[in-house]
C-alpha cells in the first residue's frame, strides 16, 4: 500500500522482536515514513530468553530517526486471537505502554485488522506475505546462521559465537587466531567475514614503551611502570574492540587474549588481583577459550616479551582460572598445524550445539 509522509499523526508497530530483523526494520521505515510520530512497542513475555531492555536498546539504535519512539512491555498474557477477553488484556498491556491516541497501526500480521480496531485507528499492512524479506523471528531462533544477512549490527554482536585464544608469551596466540579466522573466511558464503580480534594490550606496551624511549633513549623494557588503572583501559578496550568486530563479522568471532586474559597479566605486572578488572572480565560473554601450551614452542623476542622464564606459570595460571570460573577450555599442543585442526574441530562443535532460544508463549486462536 502507497501513502503520504506524514499522513497519519500517531503510528504504532507492535511484536515482540526476538530478535528484531530486517523485517521488522521495514516495517518500521515504512511507517515512520507516513507518520509524523511513531511508537513502536517491543512486548516480551517474561519467559523468553533474550531481555526485554536488550531488544528495546537494539530497536532504538536501527531505528534513530527523528520521530521514532521505541518502548518496552512485559506482556505475559497467553496469545488468543479468538478470545475477546484475552485480546482486552494484552490492549490493557498495550494501553498501559501507549497511553496516547493512535491514528493508524502497521502490521503484518493476521491480527492486524482487530489491533487497529481495538486502538480506534486505520490498520496498514506491510509486506504480510514476506516478498520483501523472506524473514522472520521464529526463523531467525531456529537457524541463526542461515538468518545471519537479516541481522543488524547490535543483534549479530549479541549473537556471535566468541572465541578467545590465550597463552602465555610468545605461544603462538596471534598465528593461532588469524589462522582461525583465514579458515573461516575461506568457506565463504556467511562465514566470508569472519574477524579476528588483536591483542590491544600489546598496542598499549608498544606505545607505553615508545614514550618511554622517546624520553630515555636507552631503556630498558623491564623499566616500564605498570599501574592497575592500565589494565582497566586494556580490558575495557579489548571488550570494545570485539564488540566493534562482531557488529561487522560472521556468526563466529576470534579474539587474541581478552579481558579474562588481563586479570592475569594484571598479577604479573602489579601482583594481586584486581577486582575491577575481574569485573570487566565477567562482562565478556565469551563462548569457549583455546588455550596455547608453552610447551614445545621456542621463545622468540620481539622486543617487547621479557616473560620466556615466566611461560610455565602464566600456562598454569590461565588454566587454573578457566577451570576455576568453570568456562570451557581447551589445551593446545603439538605444532601449529595440530593446534589448528583441534581448534577448528572445537569451533565446529562450538557452532553445531546452535543458539538456544526459549520458545515464546504459544499462539491459539
Amino acid at each position: 500500500m502507497s501513502g503520504t509522509a506524514g499522513e497519519f499523526g500517531h503510528g504504532l508497530v507492535l511484536g515482540k522482536f526476538y530478535p528484531p530483523h530486517a523485517g521488522h526494520h521495514h516495517l518500521v521505515r515504512t511507517a515512520a515514513a507516513r507518520c509524523r510520530r511513531l511508537t513502536v512497542l517491543v512486548c516480551a513475555s517474561s519467559v523468553e530468553s533474550i531481555p526485554l531492555e536488550d531488544r528495546v536498546a537494539w530497536m532504538r539504535e536501527a531505528h534513530p530517526e527523528e520521530g521514532v519512539d521505541v518502548v518496552g512491555a512485559v506482556d505475559d498474557v497467553p496469545v488468543d486471537y479468538s478470545d475477546p477477553d484475552v485480546w482486552d488484556a494484552h490492549m490493557a498491556v498495550f494501553r498501559a505502554a501507549v497511553p496516547e491516541p493512535v491514528d493508524a497501526v502497521f502490521t503484518s500480521e493476521a491480527y492486524g485488522e482487530e489491533l487497529g480496531r481495538r486502538f480506534g485507528a486505520v490498520s496498514v499492512a506491510v509486506d504480510v506475505d514476506r516478498t520483501a524479506y523472506p524473514v522472520s523471528g521464529t526463523a531467525v531462533r531456529k537457524d541463526p546462521v542461515g538468518c545471519w544477512g537479516y541481522l543488524a549490527a547490535p543483534v549479530r554482536a549479541a549473537l556471535a559465537r566468541r572465541v578467545v585464544v590465550v597463552g602465555a608469551e610468545s605461544t603462538g596466540t596471534t598465528t593461532l587466531a588469524r589462522a582461525l579466522a583465514e579458515h573461516y573466511r575461506s568457506r565463504g558464503g556467511v562465514w566470508a567475514d569472519t574477524r579476528w580480534v588483536p591483542e590491544y594490550g600489546r598496542r598499549h606496551s608498544e606505545e607505553k614503551y615508545a614514550r618511554l624511549r622517546a624520553e630515555k633513549p636507552d631503556a630498558r623494557l623491564e623499566e616500564l611502570v605498570w599501574e592497575s588503572g592500565e589494565f582497566e583501559l586494556i580490558a575495557e578496550r579489548q571488550l570494545a574492540d570485539e564488540d566493534a568486530a562482531a557488529r561487522v563479522g560472521s556468526p563466529v568471532l576470534f579474539c587474541d587474549t581478552d579481558a579474562l586474559a588481563t586479570t592475569v597479566w594484571h598479577e604479573r605486572y602489579v601482583g594481586g588481583r584486581s577486582r575491577a578488572v575481574e569485573a570487566i572480565a565477567a562482562r565478556g560473554g565469551h563462548h569457549l577459550w583455546l588455550l596455547t601450551d608453552h610447551e614445545g614452542v621456542p621463545f622468540e623476542d620481539d622486543g617487547l616479551r621479557d616473560g620466556e622464564h615466566l611461560r610455565a606459570w602464566m600456562t598454569d595460571r590461565f588454566r587454573t582460572e578457566l577451570s576455576r570460573r568453570g568456562l570451557p577450555h581447551l589445551v593446545l599442543t603439538g605444532p601449529h598445524e595440530e593446534r589448528l585442526r583441534t581448534a577448528v574441530a572445537a569451533v565446529d562443535g562450538l557452532l553445531a550445539r546452535g543458539w538456544h532460544f526459549a520458545d515464546p508463549l504459544p499462539v491459539n486462536g
